[in-house]
C-alpha cells in the first residue's frame, strides 16, 4: 500500500546517507532480494565444498525473511546442509520452550522446516546461572572463529538503535556478553510478552565488535515506527548512543528498508533537496508546508525569497512566483477540509473531498479492534450517523487478550452481585466466576490464555463496542463481530493470515455493498494486528474488484491510536467542535476494560482519549498555523485507490 510516497532516486539522491540503502515498495520485495543473496553465497560456497556461515536476528523484520528461505528449500531444492549459524541474542532468563525464547522462534520460524544440521546451530543460552555467562560468552566467540567467522550476518534494528542487544552505551569493540535492556526496548517488547512486567531485563548478545567482523552485514527495517531510527543510523553522526551508527565503518554494509521505514530519510522526507523531482500536487504540498514550518509562516505570506533561501527556487520557476504556489497549495489544502465526510447532498461537489451522491449512503468502518473506530473517528462516526448515513460497523478480531484479568474478576464479581440481587438460583453465576478465578490463578506466563478466560474476555469487550454503538445511534444489526481466525491464538503471537480471514471480510463486504468504507491504514507496525487486519482487507478487494458496487465504493484510511497522518497526506479533514469531541470522548468511556491502564498501553501514559483528542486538535493547530480557518479539533483521512493485487507485505 502507498501513501503518496515520493522518493527521489538516481544521482544524487543519496548524498547524506553514510551506508548504502536499499528501499522497496513492500517488505516482501526485500526479503526476496535478501533470500536471493543468501540462497546465491548458500549454493557458491557449496559448489566449493565450503560452510556458509550465517549470523542470524530474530524479532518482526526477519520472519518473511525465513518464509521465503523455507520456500527456497521446498519449492526450488535450496540445501542447508553446509550451512552454520549463529544467532545474535537471548533474552536472560528464558527457557528453550517458551513461546518467547529466540530458541522457540528460530525452529519455529526456519530451522523445523529445512534440512539443516542440528549440530550447525547455535543460539545463546538463556537458562545460564549467573556464574555460567562468562565461559558461555568467550566459547561462543570461540565457535564463531572456529567456524571461519561469520559470512553473511543479518540484523534488525531497535528503536534505541541497538544491533542485537546492544543498547546505546555499547563499544564498538564489545564481544559477546550478558546486557542489561534499555527501557525503551522493554516497552516495545512488552506488547509480545503481555505486560512490561513480564519482559526479561537482560540478555546474552553478540558484541559490536562481533557483527562488525562478518564478512557481510545486511540490515533489516519495515514500517513507520523505525522511520525515526533508520534515519539516525543512515544519516547521523557516529556515536555509541546509537549502536547501528557504527555500521557506517563497515566495509561490506547494506541497510534493506521498506517505503514507510525511509520516509525520514531526506531523500523521502525533503527529495527536492537532494535531486530534481517531478512534482506533484501532494509533492508540492508536503514542500509548501515543510517550509512554511521552517520560516514559520502561513501558506500566503510565503514569498519568493523564503523559496530561493531555503532550496526551492525550482518551484518559483515552475510556476513563475510564489504567489502561484501558495494559492495553489492554500485552496487544495482548503478543499480537503468539510463538515459532511459522507458527502453534502444537493451541493457542488467538484472540490469537496467526497461525492455528494448517492444519499444517504452505507457506510462500512472496519476497526482492528473493538475501539480503534470512535478512537480514531470517533467524531466523523457520529456525524455520519448524525448526517443520516446508514453506517455499519465491523470489528476485525475480539481483542480479548487486551482485557486485564483483574478487569474481568471485578466485572464478574459485580455480575455474581447482581444475579443474586434477583433472589434467584445465582449458582451458574457462581460456578462460572469459580472457574475464572482458577484460570487465573493458574496460567503460566508463557502460555495461551485458557479458552474459558478468552470467552468471557471476548464477550466483554462485544458488550463495550455495542455500548458505544448504541451511544453514536447504530442499531444493533449494524454491529458485525467478525472474529478473524487469525487472531484467536490466546496469545500475542498471531497466527498468519489465511484465506479464512479474507473470506469472512469478502462475505460481509458482499452482503452490505457499501458505498463508503473507512479502514485503519495503519503502518507503524506492518506484522502487528492493525498491518495484518488492513492486508486482508486488501485481499478482499482483490476478490470483490469486479463487483458493480465496488466500482463506486470510496475507501478513506484512518490512523491507529498511536499516529495521525502527516497533512501532506490528508486527503478529508473533518472538523469536530467541542460537543463533538465530548460525544467521542464518552464513546471511548464506554471501552471500560481499555481505559484506567489498559493491558497494551505502549509507551504513550496518556488515557486513549487523551491521546486522541490531543491529537486532533494539534492536526487542527496546523491547519490554523497554515492560515486555515481555526477548529477545536479535526479528524484526518486519506483516501485509497485500490489496484488489484494490492497487499501490505
Amino acid at each position: 500500500m502507498n501513501t503518496n510516497n515520493y522518493i527521489a532516486r538516481g544521482e544524487g539522491a543519496d548524498r547524506f546517507e553514510k551506508v548504502p540503502v536499499q528501499v522497496y515498495e513492500k517488505p516482501s520485495e526485500a526479503v526476496k532480494a535478501v533470500a536471493q543473496e543468501i540462497a546465491a553465497l548458500i549454493r557458491e560456497n557449496a559448489a566449493k565444498s565450503e560452510k556458509c556461515v550465517l549470523g542470524l536476528a530474530t524479532g518482526s523484520s526477519p520472519v518473511k525473511l525465513y518464509e521465503e528461505l523455507v520456500r527456497m528449500h521446498r519449492e526450488e531444492g535450496l540445501s542447508f546442509k553446509n550451512v552454520v549459524t549463529f544467532n545474535l541474542d537471548e533474552y536472560m532468563p528464558m527457557p528453550k520452550d517458551s513461546v518467547h525464547s529466540y530458541h522457540y522462534f528460530m525452529h519455529h520460524h526456519l530451522f523445523d522446516h529445512i534440512d539443516i544440521d542440528p549440530e550447525n546451530i547455535h543460539i545463546p543460552d538463556g537458562t545460564l546461572k549467573g556464574e555460567e555467562v562468562e565461559a558461555f560468552c568467550k566459547n561462543y566467540e570461540k565457535a564463531i572463529e572456529n567456524a571461519g567467522g561469520i559470512d553473511l550476518q543479518i540484523l534488525g534494528i531497535g528503536r534505541t538503535g541497538h544491533i542485537g542487544f546492544n543498547e546505546p552505551g555499547s563499544l564498538m569493540s564489545s564481544r559477546t556478553r550478558m546486557v542489561y535492556l534499555d527501557d525503551l526496548t522493554i516497552k516495545d517488547a512488552a506488547g509480545d510478552f503481555g505486560g512490561r512486567d513480564k519482559v526479561p531485563t537482560r540478555a546474552i548478545t553478540m558484541g559490536v565488535g562481533t557483527i562488525m567482523k562478518a564478512r557481510r552485514v545486511i540490515l533489516m527495517a519495515w514500517g513507520e515506527k523505525k522511520a525515526p531510527i533508520v534515519k539516525a543510523a543512515v544519516e547521523g553522526s557516529m556515536s555509541d548512543a546509537i549502536p547501528a551508527t557504527f555500521l557506517q565503518l563497515h566495509p561490506n554494509v547494506e541497510f534493506f528498508i521498506d517505503e514507510s521505514a525511509a520516509e525520514e530519510l531526506t531523500r523521502a522526507n525533503l527529495p527536492w533537496l537532494v535531486s530534481k523531482v517531478e512534482w506533484n500536487d501532494k509533492l508540492i504540498r508536503k514542500a509548501v508546508i515543510w517550509l512554511c514550518q521552517k520560516v514559520h509562516k502561513p501558506i500566503l505570506k510565503v514569498e519568493n525569497k523564503d523559496y530561493i533561501e531555503n532550496g526551492m527556487t525550482d518551484l518559483i520557476k515552475t510556476f513563475g512566483s510564489a504567489n502561484k504556489v501558495n494559492i495553489q497549495v492554500f485552496n487544495d489544502l482548503q478543499h480537503t477540509i468539510t463538515g459532511w465526510p459522507g458527502g453534502k447532498p444537493n451541493a457542488d461537489d467538484s472540490t469537496r473531498p467526497e461525492r455528494a451522491l448517492p444519499y444517504p449512503k452505507r457506510v462500512l468502518i472496519f476497526s482492528p479492534h473493538p475501539d480503534d473506530d470512535v478512537i480514531s473517528m470517533g467524531g466523523t462516526f457520529a456525524r455520519l450517523v448524525e448526517q443520516g448515513h446508514e453506517v455499519h460497523v465491523a470489528y476485525q478480531t475480539s481483542g480479548s487478550i487486551a482485557v486485564l484479568d483483574e478487569y474481568l474478576y471485578q466485572q464478574m464479581d459485580i455480575a455474581c452481585a447482581f444475579a443474586h440481587l434477583t433472589g434467584k438460583d445465582a449458582t451458574f453465576m457462581d460456578e462460572a466466576f469459580q472457574q475464572i478465578k482458577q484460570d487465573i490463578a493458574s496460567q503460566a506466563t508463557n502460555e495461551a490464555e485458557p479458552t474459558n478466560l478468552l470467552k468471557y474476555k471476548a464477550a466483554l469487550r462485544r458488550a463495550e463496542a455495542r455500548a458505544a454503538d448504541r451511544y453514536l445511534g447504530v442499531p444493533e444489526e449494524r454491529v458485525h463481530f467478525l472474529n478473524l481466525p487469525f487472531y484467536e491464538t490466546g496469545t500475542v503471537k498471531k497466527n498468519p493470515l489465511g484465506q479464512e480471514d479474507v473470506d469472512i471480510i469478502v462475505k460481509l463486504l458482499r452482503e452490505v455493498k457499501p458505498h463508503q468504507i473507512y479502514a485503519a491504514g495503519d503502518l507503524a507496525d506492518p506484522h502487528g494486528t492493525h498491518g495484518v487486519c488492513l492486508d486482508a482487507l486488501m485481499r478482499a478487494y482483490n476478490v470483490v474488484d469486479g463487483d458493480d458496487w465496488f466500482q463506486e465504493c470510496n475507501t478513506w484510511w484512518y490512523r491507529g491510536a498511536w499516529m495521525e497522518w502527516e497533512i501532506e497526506k490528508v486527503d478529508m479533514a473533518v472538523p469536530i467542535s467541542p460537543a463533538e469531541l465530548s460525544i467521542k470522548r464518552k464513546a471511548i468511556y464506554k471501552h471500560g476494560s481499555q481505559n484506567n491502564g489498559p493491558a497494551f498501553p505502549g509507551d504513550d501514559p496518556r488515557e486513549f482519549w487523551q491521546r486522541a483528542e490531543d491529537r486532533n486538535r494539534n492536526t487542527a493547530d496546523i491547519y490554523n498555523q497554515l492560515g486555515m480557518a481555526e477548529y477545536e479539533a479535526m479528524e484526518v483521512f486519506a483516501k485509497y485507490v485500490h489496484q488489484h493485487g494490492d497487499t501490505l507485505n
